[in-house]
């Protein structure tokens, strides 16, 4: 069985939401599994020295617009969030800990962690709104929340981190097929080539 596609991204990441709605369809079409990696992008600036698109100088207006625009493009519903950018390691490490119980249940969780903050206008930042989110799923909220305030969680999700640096990913989202790299939604199009014609 092929390699499943890699797909890194922080839930701050708008571009990430929207690969989100697509990368699993894409994936199915042809045949491929996608293993999602929740990574946070403030521990990626760090290495590369880069900063949120949205504090940017000139690129910061560009951005806000090009999100709506790239989001009426893939027909994903799409709501800025009014606080932005926002600290997604709770969310992230809850991620983890439903993954390692059940990836199918994780993969909801994510979807709709990304659906309410892009399009419900929710605050994924708050401790309380990823239990909320997590136990709408069937995860055990006093579990949880032990775990989200122990090490072991901060520790898995520094590594997955540090993992995602050493393979070289400076982004969100970024996808990897076949040791192949893509980052950026806009590449989805490149991956479904590649993938039908073994490379190019």
């Amino acid at each position: 069985m092929p390699e499943p596609i890699d797909f890194y991204f922080d839930f701050s990441s708008p571009y990430g939401y929207l690969a989100s709605e697509k990368i699993d369809e894409l994936a199915r079409s042809h045949g491929r599994q996608v293993r999602w990696r929740p990574i946070l992008l403030g521990v990626v600036f760090k290495h590369t020295g880069a900063a949120p698109l949205t504090l940017v100088p000139l690129k910061g207006e560009y951005s806000v617009h090009d999100f709506s625009r790239s989001a009426r493009f893939l027909s994903v519903p799409y709501r800025h969030p009014t606080k932005f950018p926002l600290a997604t390691q709770h969310a992230a490490r809850a991620y983890y800990w439903l993954d390692d119980r059940d990836c199918a249940t994780a993969r909801v969780f994510a979807h709709s962690l990304f659906r309410a903050l892009y399009a419900e206008g929710r605050d994924i930042s708050d401790l309380d709104v990823v239990i909320e989110l997590a136990a709408r799923h069937g995860a055990d909220r006093d579990l949880l929340s032990v775990a989200l305030n122990g090490p072991e969680l901060k520790q898995r999700l520094k590594g997955e981190c540090d993992a995602a640096l050493a393979r070289g990913v400076f982004g969100s989202p970024y996808m990897i097929v076949d040791g192949e790299p893509f980052f950026g939604v806009d590449r989805l199009p490149q991956m479904d080539r590649w993938l039908t014609s073994g490379g190019f």
